[in-house]
């Protein structure tokens, strides 16, 4: 799990590769920098038959798998990259916070 430090230091890290003193791999990493990615933030799941969903109305709730307070999931590309939590970010804007780095096998 990474601590906000660690997160910190690799935001830095990544706002000073600007610079041509910077090491050779991390100016080579510059041509994807302006690659649009999608970024999604999960608050939960739930599974129900057809004829369940189309009773569906203004106002229905729909219970999801997770807790109030659990940790949501974020996806870059459809790939679960990390954890958090919903914050506000003004009045009628919702954000998230990430609170843990989830590290994945790519030897698959």
């Amino acid at each position: 799990m990474a601590t906000d430090m660690e997160l910190a230091e690799l935001s830095d890290g990544m706002a000073s590769n600007v610079e041509t003193n910077a090491p050779r791999g991390i100016r080579e990493l510059e041509a994807v920098y302006d690659i649009p990615v999608t970024v999604s933030a999960v608050l939960g799941k739930s599974t129900m038959q057809v004829s369940q969903l189309l009773k569906l109305g203004r106002g229905a709730v729909v219970e999801l798998d997770r807790k109030l307070g659990e940790a949501i999931d974020i996806y870059v590309n459809n790939r679960l990259v990390a954890r958090g939590e919903v914050v506000m970010v003004d009045d009628s804007r919702l954000g998230v916070t990430m609170t843990e780095i989830v590290k994945t096998d790519r030897a698959g």
